[in-house]
């Protein structure tokens, strides 16, 4: 269940709670919410996520652009899939970013949550200018009737997972790598719009996806081999195998950023107006310019079969 802030929320009984902004749901995140859940069955009560929106650095520090592994809507759906309780999804307003660590607790935690156990992640900060602390909640707890647990950081492959390292494996391509630590590939979200059906005329028709949020962060420019997912109801979950380009298509444009998607699959319908979701796979090449059309639809045709190749490996 979806709540839209803290004090519109209305337990039932203990809650176990985590807070945070969860950019990318990763593994690590996945570790302090496997352990959400399970004290919330200790305690015979509620999951609780809470998480903010607009992103905390839009507020507190707007001079500084973002590159967000989710979006609202994804990140939502992504910790919904994680099979919790309660979703609070807290304003992140000027109001909101004055509170102080202990109005935070009490008002937001104790008040309107009624939380039992709280979860945190390794080195968590929250309230004004970040002063609340992990020794502050082992100070807060025994006063307000809530334990707390830190969860230390989590690794894969002895390299401790965050979000900055994913953005920094995605912003060098590597897509393979940051897949590990998302535990899915990475994928971006829009609408797919009209273009100059460039594609079509070359024999290779693509999806240009439009609508993207200008907060997500796109991988390297390059072409992909990915999986292409319609979001309409009838077609979710279900995967199309795809080549994809990202860049500014040196040989025909050369000048504005797309994401655009080759669907190898047959029998696809006209895909102008659907919501897509790109799953990033594999990065096969960088973006090149060819002297002519005829040298662009040869390599075209080696990268359809590169995908293909990369998507079969990535099932196996």
């Amino acid at each position: 269940k979806r709540t839209l802030g803290m004090e519109a929320f209305a337990p039932v009984g203990p809650t176990a709670v985590t807070t945070g902004t969860f950019d990318g749901v990763h593994a690590g995140h996945r570790t302090i919410l496997r352990r959400l859940q399970e004290a919330a069955a200790a305690l015979g009560g509620a999951s609780v996520v809470v998480t903010f929106d607009p992103h905390p650095r839009k507020i507190v520090h707007p001079e500084f652009p973002l590159q967000l592994l989710t979006t609202l809507e994804e990140r939502a759906e992504l910790l919904v899939e994680v099979g919790l309780d309660h979703l609070v999804i807290q304003p992140f307003t000027p109001e909101f970013a004055a509170w102080s660590s202990l109005d935070f607790v009490r008002r937001g935690l104790v008040q309107h949550l009624d939380v039992r156990r709280l979860i945190i992640g390794y080195d968590h900060h929250f309230g004004r200018n970040r002063e609340g602390t992990f020794a502050h909640l082992q100070e807060f707890g025994p006063v307000y009737g809530f334990e707390v647990e830190e969860i230390p950081p989590h690794e894969v492959d002895a390299v401790r997972v965050s979000s900055t390292k994913i953005r920094a494996e995605l912003l060098a391509g590597a897509v393979d790598r940051a897949a590990v630590w998302l535990t899915r590939p990475y994928f971006c979200t829009g609408t797919v719009e009209s273009g100059a059906r460039i594609g079509r005329g070359l024999g290779f028709p693509t999806a240009n996806l439009g609508e993207i949020d200008p907060d997500k962060l796109l991988p390297k420019d390059g072409v992909y081999a990915v999986w292409v997912e319609r979001l309409a109801p009838h077609f979710r979950g279900e995967r199309l195998a795809a080549v994809a380009n990202l860049g500014v298509r040196p040989t025909v444009d050369g000048s504005s950023r797309k994401l655009e998607a080759h669907v190898l699959e047959p029998g696809i319908a006209d895909l102008y107006g659907q919501a897509l979701r790109v799953h990033f796979v594999a990065r096969l090449r960088d973006e090149l310019r060819f002297p002519d059309t005829e040298a662009l639809k040869a390599q075209i045709a080696q990268d359809v079969e590169a995908a293909r190749a990369a998507l079969r490996a990535a099932r196996a």
